[in-house]
C-alpha cells in the first residue's frame, strides 16, 4: 500500500518556496505521492477554509514535477464541473507526459455554493455535470492516467463505480468506509485520511481515520489496507488557514509516521 500526502496549495503562509520545500520533505520521507486541491475563484465561502493565495493545481503540479524524481503527482479533487471535460483530457494527458507518466487525476463534484455562481455554472445540476464531464473523460481518452472519483455520499460511490478506478472518499471514519467497501463492488480503494497525531487516544465513536495516537494511526493504515487500499492519502491540515504559516508542524507528524513506517517489521 502507498502513502500520499495533500499538501496545502493555499494559505497565507504557502509560496512557491514553501510549495517546494513541501515536496522536497515529502519525497526525501519516503512517501509515495503528492496530492494539491483545486478551487478556481476564490469567493467568500471558499476564503474561509481555503484563503488566498490559492496555486491552480494543474499549473502547480506541472511545476512540481520538474523539481521531484519520483512521487506521484495527482489532485484530490479536481472539481469536475468547473472545467470543459476536454480541456481537463488535454491537460491531464500533458501533465502525466511531462511528469513520465506520474499523474493521478482525482475529481469531485465540488460543493461552494459561491464559486459555482461565480463560474456561471448551475450548482443544482453539479452531479448531472460531472457525470456528463466524466463520460466525456472516459471516451476522450487519457492515456494510462489513474481516475480516482471523490464523494462521500452514495451518488459519488456510483460514479466512481460506473467510471473510475478508484473511490477516493475524503476524511470519513473507519467503520463507515469498511461498510461502503464492504458493501459495493469498487473497482478500487484509494481514501483521503485525516492526519492529527495526539498524546491520549481518541476515543470518541465519529473518531475520523488518522486522528489519534501513532499507534492508533499506524493501526488505521493497517485496518485500511486489509480492506484493500491500493493507496492512502494523508491530508495534515485541518482547517484553520493559520496552519499553513507552521509548516514544520505537519512536517514533523508524517516524519514521525514515516520513521515507524520505515522500522516496521
Amino acid at each position: 500500500m502507498q502513502l500520499g500526502v495533500n499538501v496545502p496549495n493555499f494559505g497565507p503562509g504557502t509560496d512557491p518556496g514553501v510549495l517546494r520545500e513541501w515536496a522536497r520533505v515529502v519525497e526525501e520521507l519516503g512517501f509515495d505521492m503528492l496530492m494539491l486541491s483545486d478551487h478556481v475563484a476564490v469567493t467568500p465561502d471558499v476564503a474561509e477554509r481555503y484563503p488566498e493565495p490559492f496555486y491552480e493545481p494543474f499549473t502547480t503540479l506541472s511545476w512540481l514535477a520538474g523539481v521531484t524524481a519520483r512521487l506521484r503527482l495527482g489532485t484530490t479533487v479536481l472539481v469536475l464541473p468547473y472545467r470543459h471535460p476536454l480541456l481537463v483530457a488535454r491537460m491531464t494527458a500533458n501533465l502525466n507526459a511531462l511528469s513520465g507518466g506520474r499523474f493521478v487525476l482525482g475529481v469531485g463534484v465540488g460543493w461552494a455554493r459561491q464559486e459555482f455562481a461565480a463560474l456561471g455554472v448551475p450548482f443544482s445540476r453539479r452531479g448531472r455535470i460531472t457525470d456528463e464531464h466524466l463520460a466525456a473523460l472516459r471516451e476522450a481518452g487519457t492515456g494510462s492516467v489513474p481516475l480516482w472519483v471523490g464523494g462521500n455520499s452514495e451518488a459519488g460511490v456510483r460514479r466512481a463505480v460506473a467510471f473510475g478506478d478508484a473511490w477516493h472518499p475524503l476524511r470519513g471514519t473507519l467503520p463507515w468506509m469498511r461498510s461502503v467497501v464492504h458493501g459495493h463492488r469498487l473497482p478500487g480503494f484509494a481514501p483521503r485520511i485525516a492526519l492529527r497525531l495526539t498524546a491520549a487516544p481518541v476515543d470518541a465513536p465519529d473518531r475520523l481515520a488518522g486522528v489519534g495516537t501513532l499507534e492508533q494511526v499506524l493501526d488505521d493504515l493497517e485496518q485500511l489496507r486489509l480492506l484493500g487500499a491500493e493507496t492512502v492519502v494523508l491530508d495534515p491540515y485541518h482547517g484553520d488557514p493559520e496552519e499553513t504559516r507552521r509548516p514544520h508542524t505537519a512536517w514533523q507528524a508524517l516524519t514521525t509516521l514515516a520513521a515507524h513506517r520505515r522500522t516496521a517489521p
